[in-house]
Protein backbone atom coordinates (compact mmCIF):
# COMPACT_ATOMS: atom_id res chain seq x y z
CA UNK A 1 0.00 0.00 0.00
CA UNK A 2 0.88 3.60 -0.50
CA UNK A 3 0.56 5.28 2.85
CA UNK A 4 0.38 8.93 3.44
CA UNK A 5 0.46 10.57 6.91
CA UNK A 6 -0.15 13.86 7.79
CA UNK A 7 1.43 16.20 10.22
CA UNK A 8 4.65 16.54 11.52
CA UNK A 9 5.15 16.13 15.31
CA UNK A 10 6.28 13.08 17.25
CA UNK A 11 3.01 11.68 17.00
CA UNK A 12 3.56 11.69 13.16
CA UNK A 13 6.96 10.48 13.59
CA UNK A 14 5.83 7.27 15.62
CA UNK A 15 3.44 6.62 12.76
CA UNK A 16 5.92 6.09 10.57
CA UNK A 17 7.91 4.40 12.50
CA UNK A 18 5.43 1.91 13.44
CA UNK A 19 3.90 1.76 9.61
CA UNK A 20 7.07 1.40 8.16
CA UNK A 21 7.43 -2.08 9.59
CA UNK A 22 3.98 -3.25 8.42
CA UNK A 23 4.37 -5.71 5.52
CA UNK A 24 1.45 -4.37 3.99
CA UNK A 25 3.42 -0.84 3.49
CA UNK A 26 4.84 -0.21 0.06
CA UNK A 27 5.87 3.65 0.00
CA UNK A 28 5.50 5.95 2.88
CA UNK A 29 4.62 9.95 2.40
CA UNK A 30 4.62 12.11 5.33
CA UNK A 31 2.92 15.76 4.62
CA UNK A 32 4.28 18.14 6.30
CA UNK A 33 6.68 15.92 8.36
CA UNK A 34 10.20 16.60 10.01
CA UNK A 35 13.72 15.54 9.89
CA UNK A 36 13.20 12.47 11.67
CA UNK A 37 10.03 10.86 9.26
CA UNK A 38 12.71 11.69 6.13
CA UNK A 39 14.12 8.83 7.08
CA UNK A 40 11.30 6.95 6.89
CA UNK A 41 9.94 8.24 3.73
CA UNK A 42 9.38 11.27 1.55
CA UNK A 43 8.39 14.30 3.38
CA UNK A 44 6.17 17.05 1.18
CA UNK A 45 5.95 20.43 2.46
CA UNK A 46 1.70 21.22 2.42
CA UNK A 47 -0.77 22.76 4.61
CA UNK A 48 -2.76 19.70 5.55
CA UNK A 49 -5.75 22.02 5.57
CA UNK A 50 -5.40 22.80 2.35
CA UNK A 51 -7.64 19.39 1.02
CA UNK A 52 -6.90 20.03 -2.92
CA UNK A 53 -3.04 20.15 -1.94
CA UNK A 54 -3.67 16.82 -0.17
CA UNK A 55 -6.08 15.30 -3.07
CA UNK A 56 -3.22 16.12 -5.65
CA UNK A 57 -0.88 14.08 -3.18
CA UNK A 58 -3.24 10.98 -2.95
CA UNK A 59 -3.74 11.36 -6.90
CA UNK A 60 -0.08 11.51 -8.04
CA UNK A 61 1.37 9.14 -5.55
CA UNK A 62 -1.35 6.63 -6.14
CA UNK A 63 -2.40 6.49 -2.20
CA UNK A 64 -4.32 3.75 -0.82
CA UNK A 65 -4.21 4.64 3.08
CA UNK A 66 -4.17 8.71 5.07
CA UNK A 67 -3.63 8.43 8.37
CA UNK A 68 -4.41 11.87 9.77
CA UNK A 69 -2.42 12.86 12.75
CA UNK A 70 -3.81 16.21 14.17
CA UNK A 71 -7.40 17.27 14.89
CA UNK A 72 -7.88 20.35 13.00
CA UNK A 73 -8.11 18.39 9.48
CA UNK A 74 -10.31 16.05 10.60
CA UNK A 75 -12.57 18.52 12.55
CA UNK A 76 -12.13 20.38 9.23
CA UNK A 77 -14.04 17.74 7.34
CA UNK A 78 -11.14 16.23 5.60
CA UNK A 79 -13.10 12.53 5.83
CA UNK A 80 -16.22 14.26 4.21
CA UNK A 81 -13.81 15.42 1.54
CA UNK A 82 -12.43 12.85 0.29
CA UNK A 83 -15.70 10.01 0.92
CA UNK A 84 -17.80 13.02 -1.18
CA UNK A 85 -15.22 12.49 -4.11
CA UNK A 86 -15.68 10.23 -7.03
CA UNK A 87 -11.21 10.18 -7.00
CA UNK A 88 -10.86 9.89 -3.87
CA UNK A 89 -13.65 7.89 -2.28
CA UNK A 90 -11.95 4.83 -2.03
CA UNK A 91 -8.71 5.78 -0.44
CA UNK A 92 -8.60 4.81 3.68
CA UNK A 93 -9.17 7.39 5.73
CA UNK A 94 -8.28 7.38 9.85
CA UNK A 95 -10.50 9.28 11.33
CA UNK A 96 -14.14 10.39 11.73
CA UNK A 97 -16.82 12.62 9.73
CA UNK A 98 -16.79 16.26 10.57
CA UNK A 99 -19.88 15.62 12.94
CA UNK A 100 -18.08 13.05 14.83
CA UNK A 101 -15.33 15.39 15.00
CA UNK A 102 -16.93 17.48 16.88
CA UNK A 103 -16.03 15.28 20.11
CA UNK A 104 -12.98 17.45 20.10
CA UNK A 105 -13.83 19.92 18.34
CA UNK A 106 -17.10 21.57 19.97
CA UNK A 107 -16.50 21.03 24.18
CA UNK A 108 -20.37 21.91 24.03
CA UNK A 109 -21.48 19.16 21.71
CA UNK A 110 -19.31 16.68 23.60
CA UNK A 111 -20.24 17.75 27.25
CA UNK A 112 -24.15 17.26 25.51
CA UNK A 113 -23.19 14.44 24.04
CA UNK A 114 -22.24 12.29 27.38
CA UNK A 115 -25.27 13.96 29.09
CA UNK A 116 -27.20 12.35 26.54
CA UNK A 117 -25.59 9.08 26.97
CA UNK A 118 -25.10 8.92 30.71
CA UNK A 119 -21.47 8.74 30.75
CA UNK A 120 -19.51 10.15 33.58
CA UNK A 121 -18.03 13.88 33.44
CA UNK A 122 -18.44 16.68 35.49
CA UNK A 123 -21.13 18.87 36.09
CA UNK A 124 -21.21 21.76 33.80
CA UNK A 125 -23.37 24.79 31.63
CA UNK A 126 -22.25 26.91 28.58
CA UNK A 127 -22.23 30.47 27.70
CA UNK A 128 -21.87 32.86 24.91
CA UNK A 129 -22.60 36.73 24.48
CA UNK A 130 -26.52 36.05 24.28
CA UNK A 131 -26.22 34.74 27.93
CA UNK A 132 -23.06 36.16 28.97
CA UNK A 133 -24.67 38.24 32.20
CA UNK A 134 -26.12 34.64 33.15
CA UNK A 135 -22.99 33.42 32.64
CA UNK A 136 -21.10 35.95 35.07
CA UNK A 137 -23.89 35.47 37.88
CA UNK A 138 -23.48 31.54 37.46
CA UNK A 139 -19.43 32.02 38.22
CA UNK A 140 -19.86 34.04 41.15
CA UNK A 141 -21.55 31.60 42.72
CA UNK A 142 -19.52 28.41 41.42
CA UNK A 143 -17.26 26.43 44.17
CA UNK A 144 -13.57 27.29 43.70
CA UNK A 145 -11.81 26.43 41.43
CA UNK A 146 -13.61 26.61 38.49
CA UNK A 147 -12.57 25.41 34.93
CA UNK A 148 -13.49 27.87 32.14
CA UNK A 149 -12.90 25.93 28.73
CA UNK A 150 -13.16 27.43 25.03
CA UNK A 151 -16.09 25.44 23.04
CA UNK A 152 -13.52 25.36 20.20
CA UNK A 153 -9.75 24.31 18.80
CA UNK A 154 -7.26 26.80 20.96
CA UNK A 155 -4.37 24.55 20.63
CA UNK A 156 -4.19 22.75 23.47
CA UNK A 157 -4.45 26.28 25.31
CA UNK A 158 -8.47 26.75 25.80
CA UNK A 159 -8.43 25.06 29.29
CA UNK A 160 -7.97 27.33 32.57
CA UNK A 161 -8.35 26.38 35.80
CA UNK A 162 -8.92 29.39 37.53
CA UNK A 163 -8.64 30.11 41.68
CA UNK A 164 -10.55 32.77 42.51
CA UNK A 165 -13.64 34.54 41.31
CA UNK A 166 -11.98 37.89 39.78
CA UNK A 167 -9.38 35.47 37.57
CA UNK A 168 -12.59 33.21 36.46
CA UNK A 169 -14.05 36.44 35.42
CA UNK A 170 -11.59 38.13 33.55
CA UNK A 171 -10.67 35.33 31.95
CA UNK A 172 -14.81 34.82 31.28
CA UNK A 173 -14.76 38.19 29.52
CA UNK A 174 -11.52 37.92 27.99
CA UNK A 175 -12.77 34.59 25.55
CA UNK A 176 -15.81 36.01 25.00
CA UNK A 177 -15.83 39.71 24.87
CA UNK A 178 -12.36 39.73 23.68
CA UNK A 179 -12.23 37.04 21.67
CA UNK A 180 -9.00 35.75 23.99
CA UNK A 181 -9.11 32.54 22.04
CA UNK A 182 -11.03 33.99 18.84
CA UNK A 183 -13.58 31.83 17.53
CA UNK A 184 -12.81 29.16 19.41
CA UNK A 185 -14.12 30.74 22.79
CA UNK A 186 -16.74 32.54 21.78
CA UNK A 187 -18.99 30.02 23.29
CA UNK A 188 -17.58 29.14 27.24
CA UNK A 189 -18.23 26.00 29.04
CA UNK A 190 -17.87 26.62 32.87
CA UNK A 191 -17.10 23.35 34.39
CA UNK A 192 -16.97 21.73 38.01
CA UNK A 193 -13.11 21.35 38.60
CA UNK A 194 -12.16 17.33 39.33
CA UNK A 195 -10.25 16.44 41.70
CA UNK A 196 -7.85 12.82 40.87
CA UNK A 197 -5.20 11.40 38.67
CA UNK A 198 -5.68 11.56 35.12
CA UNK A 199 -5.35 8.91 32.86
CA UNK A 200 -5.44 9.02 28.65
CA UNK A 201 -7.07 5.80 27.07
CA UNK A 202 -7.11 4.69 23.38
CA UNK A 203 -9.52 2.92 21.54
CA UNK A 204 -9.84 2.26 17.32
CA UNK A 205 -13.36 1.88 16.10
CA UNK A 206 -15.07 0.62 12.70
CA UNK A 207 -18.03 2.52 14.10
CA UNK A 208 -19.49 -0.77 15.22
CA UNK A 209 -16.71 -2.86 16.88
CA UNK A 210 -13.67 -1.71 18.61
CA UNK A 211 -10.53 -2.75 20.40
CA UNK A 212 -8.57 -0.99 23.16
CA UNK A 213 -5.04 -0.04 22.58
CA UNK A 214 -2.17 0.12 25.51
CA UNK A 215 -3.36 3.06 28.03
CA UNK A 216 -1.25 6.06 28.75
CA UNK A 217 -0.35 9.13 31.52
CA UNK A 218 0.69 12.02 30.16
CA UNK A 219 2.51 14.93 31.86
CA UNK A 220 1.41 18.39 30.78
CA UNK A 221 3.50 20.84 33.61
CA UNK A 222 6.70 22.27 32.34
CA UNK A 223 8.62 22.14 35.89
CA UNK A 224 9.59 18.79 37.75
CA UNK A 225 7.04 18.15 40.42
CA UNK A 226 4.08 18.95 37.99
CA UNK A 227 4.54 22.85 38.80
CA UNK A 228 4.31 26.07 35.87
CA UNK A 229 2.36 26.38 33.41
CA UNK A 230 0.73 23.88 30.58
CA UNK A 231 2.06 22.44 27.38
CA UNK A 232 1.36 20.00 24.74
CA UNK A 233 2.97 17.44 27.18
CA UNK A 234 6.66 16.75 28.58
CA UNK A 235 6.47 13.14 28.43
CA UNK A 236 4.15 10.01 29.27
CA UNK A 237 4.30 6.22 30.76
CA UNK A 238 2.39 3.40 29.13
CA UNK A 239 1.17 1.11 31.46
CA UNK A 240 -0.41 2.83 34.10
CA UNK A 241 -0.08 1.49 37.52
CA UNK A 242 -3.39 2.52 38.80
CA UNK A 243 -5.35 1.40 35.47
CA UNK A 244 -5.80 -2.21 36.86
CA UNK A 245 -8.37 -4.92 34.95
CA UNK A 246 -10.74 -4.24 37.49
CA UNK A 247 -10.75 -0.19 36.81
CA UNK A 248 -10.21 -0.36 32.91
CA UNK A 249 -13.54 -2.83 32.93
CA UNK A 250 -14.95 -0.14 34.40
CA UNK A 251 -14.02 2.11 31.79
CA UNK A 252 -14.89 0.02 29.07
CA UNK A 253 -18.60 -0.31 30.62
CA UNK A 254 -19.21 3.31 31.79
CA UNK A 255 -17.30 5.23 28.98
CA UNK A 256 -16.30 2.95 25.78
CA UNK A 257 -18.96 0.86 25.13
CA UNK A 258 -21.73 3.78 25.82
CA UNK A 259 -19.81 6.44 23.74
CA UNK A 260 -19.67 3.89 20.58
CA UNK A 261 -23.23 3.09 21.21
CA UNK A 262 -24.31 6.44 21.28
CA UNK A 263 -22.20 7.56 17.75
CA UNK A 264 -24.20 4.34 16.01
CA UNK A 265 -27.36 5.95 17.62
CA UNK A 266 -26.52 9.33 16.51
CA UNK A 267 -25.90 7.49 13.04
CA UNK A 268 -22.46 9.59 13.15
CA UNK A 269 -19.45 8.32 10.79
CA UNK A 270 -17.11 7.34 12.45
CA UNK A 271 -14.02 5.11 11.50
CA UNK A 272 -10.47 5.97 13.24
CA UNK A 273 -9.09 6.76 16.89
CA UNK A 274 -11.12 7.90 20.09
CA UNK A 275 -8.89 9.51 22.91
CA UNK A 276 -10.81 9.10 25.66
CA UNK A 277 -9.11 12.07 28.46
CA UNK A 278 -10.30 10.74 32.04
CA UNK A 279 -9.82 11.47 35.64
CA UNK A 280 -9.72 8.83 38.30
CA UNK A 281 -12.45 10.17 41.14
CA UNK A 282 -12.43 8.23 44.05
CA UNK A 283 -11.88 4.96 42.40
CA UNK A 284 -14.61 6.10 39.56
CA UNK A 285 -13.42 6.77 35.91
CA UNK A 286 -15.07 10.01 34.75
CA UNK A 287 -14.25 11.40 31.30
CA UNK A 288 -12.43 15.15 31.00
CA UNK A 289 -12.89 15.05 27.10
CA UNK A 290 -12.66 13.53 24.01
CA UNK A 291 -9.96 13.83 21.18
CA UNK A 292 -10.71 12.24 17.78
CA UNK A 293 -7.33 11.16 17.15
CA UNK A 294 -4.20 10.02 18.80
CA UNK A 295 -2.45 12.03 21.77
CA UNK A 296 1.08 13.41 21.66
CA UNK A 297 3.41 12.19 23.41
CA UNK A 298 1.64 9.27 24.55
CA UNK A 299 1.58 7.77 20.92
CA UNK A 300 5.07 7.64 21.24
CA UNK A 301 3.93 5.13 24.35
CA UNK A 302 1.57 3.28 22.87
CA UNK A 303 2.86 3.00 19.74
CA UNK A 304 5.82 0.94 20.98
CA UNK A 305 4.29 -1.52 23.34
CA UNK A 306 1.86 -1.86 20.25
CA UNK A 307 2.88 -5.35 19.01
CA UNK A 308 0.37 -5.47 16.32
CA UNK A 309 0.45 -4.68 12.66
CA UNK A 310 -0.78 -0.76 12.71
CA UNK A 311 -1.55 -1.21 8.88
CA UNK A 312 -3.26 -4.54 9.10
CA UNK A 313 -4.97 -3.09 11.92
CA UNK A 314 -6.41 0.15 10.10
CA UNK A 315 -7.39 -2.23 7.22
CA UNK A 316 -9.66 -3.92 9.64
CA UNK A 317 -11.13 -0.82 10.64
CA UNK A 318 -11.72 0.09 7.10
CA UNK A 319 -13.88 -3.16 6.40
CA UNK A 320 -15.19 -2.78 10.05
CA UNK A 321 -13.86 -6.23 10.62
CA UNK A 322 -12.36 -4.99 14.40
CA UNK A 323 -13.97 -7.64 15.45
CA UNK A 324 -11.58 -10.00 14.19
CA UNK A 325 -8.62 -8.38 15.71
CA UNK A 326 -7.32 -9.27 19.42
CA UNK A 327 -4.56 -6.63 20.63
CA UNK A 328 -1.49 -8.03 21.73
CA UNK A 329 0.59 -5.73 24.39
CA UNK A 330 4.45 -5.55 25.02
CA UNK A 331 4.38 -6.46 28.70
CA UNK A 332 7.35 -3.78 29.47
CA UNK A 333 7.03 -0.50 30.51
CA UNK A 334 7.61 2.33 28.45
CA UNK A 335 8.37 5.80 29.07
CA UNK A 336 8.92 8.86 26.93
CA UNK A 337 10.28 12.42 27.49
CA UNK A 338 9.83 15.38 25.87
CA UNK A 339 13.12 17.66 24.95
CA UNK A 340 12.13 21.81 24.66
CA UNK A 341 13.51 24.53 23.47
CA UNK A 342 14.55 27.19 25.75
CA UNK A 343 11.71 29.52 26.71
CA UNK A 344 8.56 26.77 25.75
CA UNK A 345 6.01 27.07 26.66
CA UNK A 346 6.36 31.03 26.09
CA UNK A 347 8.55 32.54 23.34
CA UNK A 348 11.37 30.39 21.81
CA UNK A 349 13.74 30.35 19.43
CA UNK A 350 14.26 28.06 16.63
CA UNK A 351 16.74 26.89 13.74
CA UNK A 352 19.41 25.53 17.04
CA UNK A 353 21.64 23.08 15.68
CA UNK A 354 20.75 19.71 17.27
CA UNK A 355 23.94 17.64 17.68
CA UNK A 356 22.81 13.83 18.54
CA UNK A 357 26.08 12.70 20.42
CA UNK A 358 24.92 8.93 20.08
CA UNK A 359 25.30 8.55 16.65
CA UNK A 360 29.27 8.81 17.36
CA UNK A 361 28.66 6.27 19.91
CA UNK A 362 26.54 2.76 18.68
CA UNK A 363 26.81 1.63 22.15
CA UNK A 364 24.84 5.03 23.42
CA UNK A 365 21.33 3.49 21.73
CA UNK A 366 20.09 0.36 21.04
CA UNK A 367 16.98 0.89 19.05
CA UNK A 368 13.37 -1.55 20.60
CA UNK A 369 14.41 -5.17 19.51
CA UNK A 370 12.09 -8.29 19.78
CA UNK A 371 12.02 -8.90 23.74
CA UNK A 372 10.72 -5.18 23.91
CA UNK A 373 13.77 -3.50 25.39
CA UNK A 374 15.67 -0.66 23.78
CA UNK A 375 14.61 2.85 22.94
CA UNK A 376 13.74 5.20 19.75
CA UNK A 377 14.44 8.46 19.22
CA UNK A 378 11.36 10.10 17.74
CA UNK A 379 11.30 13.71 16.70
CA UNK A 380 8.81 16.51 16.30
CA UNK A 381 9.92 20.19 16.02
CA UNK A 382 12.79 19.36 13.93
CA UNK A 383 13.87 20.22 10.43
CA UNK A 384 16.29 20.09 8.11
CA UNK A 385 18.97 22.42 6.52
CA UNK A 386 21.29 20.95 4.52
CA UNK A 387 23.72 18.38 6.27
CA UNK A 388 22.49 20.15 9.89
CA UNK A 389 19.31 19.11 11.92
CA UNK A 390 18.05 22.46 13.74
CA UNK A 391 14.93 23.28 15.77
CA UNK A 392 11.61 24.19 14.56
CA UNK A 393 9.30 23.96 17.21
CA UNK A 394 8.59 24.02 20.86
CA UNK A 395 8.50 20.46 21.36
CA UNK A 396 11.86 19.49 19.40
CA UNK A 397 11.94 15.66 20.26
CA UNK A 398 11.12 12.41 22.37
CA UNK A 399 13.63 9.59 23.54
CA UNK A 400 10.86 6.78 24.43
CA UNK A 401 11.83 3.85 26.07
CA UNK A 402 11.30 0.52 26.91
CA UNK A 403 12.30 -1.86 29.75
CA UNK A 404 11.59 -4.47 32.74
CA UNK A 405 10.51 -1.78 35.08
CA UNK A 406 9.43 1.69 34.25
CA UNK A 407 12.70 2.86 36.96
CA UNK A 408 15.27 1.44 34.02
CA UNK A 409 13.00 2.77 31.21
CA UNK A 410 13.68 6.44 32.11
CA UNK A 411 17.27 6.06 33.16
CA UNK A 412 17.57 4.38 29.71
CA UNK A 413 15.74 7.71 28.17
CA UNK A 414 17.93 10.23 30.09
CA UNK A 415 21.01 8.26 29.42
CA UNK A 416 19.87 8.93 25.39
CA UNK A 417 18.78 12.36 25.91
CA UNK A 418 22.12 13.10 27.88
CA UNK A 419 23.82 12.48 24.35
CA UNK A 420 21.62 14.72 22.62
CA UNK A 421 21.95 18.51 23.06
CA UNK A 422 21.12 21.92 21.42
CA UNK A 423 21.10 25.51 23.12
CA UNK A 424 18.32 26.12 25.71
CA UNK A 425 17.48 22.80 25.42
CA UNK A 426 15.56 21.50 28.66
CA UNK A 427 13.69 18.31 29.68
CA UNK A 428 11.63 16.90 32.81
CA UNK A 429 13.78 14.37 34.48
CA UNK A 430 11.11 13.28 36.64
CA UNK A 431 8.58 11.48 34.45
CA UNK A 432 6.95 9.20 35.78
CA UNK A 433 8.02 10.04 39.44
CA UNK A 434 5.40 9.30 41.50
CA UNK A 435 5.32 5.37 40.23
CA UNK A 436 8.93 5.22 41.10
CA UNK A 437 10.51 3.96 44.39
Amino acid sequence: MNILILGSGGREHAYCWKISQSKLCDKLWIAPGNAGSAELGQNIEIDINDFGAVKKICLQHKIDLVVVGPEEPLVNGIFDFFSEDEKLKSIIITGPSKEGAKLEGSKAFAKAFMKKYSIPTAKYKEFDITNFDEGVEYIQHHPLPVVLKADGLAAGKGVIICNNYVEALSEYELMIQKSKFGNAGKKVVVEEFLDGIELSVFVLTDGKNYVVLPEAKDYKKIGEGDVGPNTGGMGAISPVPFATDHFMKKIADQVIEPTIKGLQKEEIDYKGFIFFGLIKVAEEPVVIEYNCRMGDPETEVVLIRLKNDLVELLVAMHQQKLDERKIEVEKNDAVTIVAVSGGYPGDYEKDKEIAFNYLENPEAIKHINDEGMGAQVFHAGTKKVGAKTVTNGGRVLAVSAMADGLGDAIELSKSILDEISFEGMNYRGDIGYEFVD
